[in-house]
């Protein structure tokens, strides 16, 4: 019980700090190719503190893809927090022996969950238009 705890208050740590940086509009420089490479090694060790600087310091690239979704209504704010799960989970399913960098991967992964988020919501409004 007190691990899950432990993994809420990590959470609501980072979400602080995430809507810092919104608010501020000031998301850190990426990695440079050798520290990325640094923290990944560490991150495979099991290092948290090296996911969460991998995390903060792509987090500019999320807010790169959420532009591309202005279009849609959504608010941007609700795009870049499903954006922001999407590079968590890319960042802890990432392989370098696959060959690609971080931020391609990442930047599909994101890309993915905001639009499967978009799908479920127009598929949950039509559902309610159908019912009533």
């Amino acid at each position: 019980m007190s691990s899950v705890f432990v993994a809420l208050s990590l959470l609501f740590k980072e979400l602080v700090m995430f809507v810092a940086y919104v608010k501020n509009n000031a998301f850190p420089q990426p990695l440079p190719e050798v520290e990325e490479e640094k923290y990944l090694k560490l991150m495979a060790t099991g290092d948290p503190i090296a996911r969460n600087k991998l995390i903060e310091h792509n987090l500019r690239l999320v807010a790169h893809i959420v532009k591309k979704f202005e279009n849609t209504g959504e608010d941007s704010e609700d795009l870049i927090s499903i954006g922001t799960i999407g590079l968590i989970k890319a960042i802890e399913s990432y392989q370098v022996n696959k060959g690609t960098k971080l931020a391609t991967y990442a930047a599909r992964c994101i890309e993915n969950d905001i639009l499967m988020s978009l799908v479920m919501r127009f598929l949950f409004d039509q559902a309610k238009r159908v019912c009533v």
